[in-house]
């Protein structure tokens, strides 16, 4: 998961939530940092990710592949 996936299925699963989420939820699986500290120290995205699906109890089947854009039309 690339970081431009990661914020693109932040915005897509939480909405108007997301700006907070990102900057103001402390996520005990990424070293107890909100997911934008995670991000600026190197972590992979990915792990972000699923620290924060899993904090916000997302169902399962939602937490993978998300963020992905739909391959082109040819």
């Amino acid at each position: 998961m690339r970081r431009s996936e990661f914020l693109r299925a932040v915005a897509d699963e939480f909405g108007s939530r997301s700006t907070f989420l990102l900057n103001d939820l402390v996520l005990g699986d990424v070293g107890g940092r909100t997911p934008a500290q995670a991000l600026s120290a190197g972590l992979p995205p990915r792990d972000i990710w699923l620290a924060l699906c899993a904090e916000m109890d997302v169902p399962e089947e939602r937490r993978y592949g998300a963020g992905r854009l739909e391959p082109r039309q040819r």
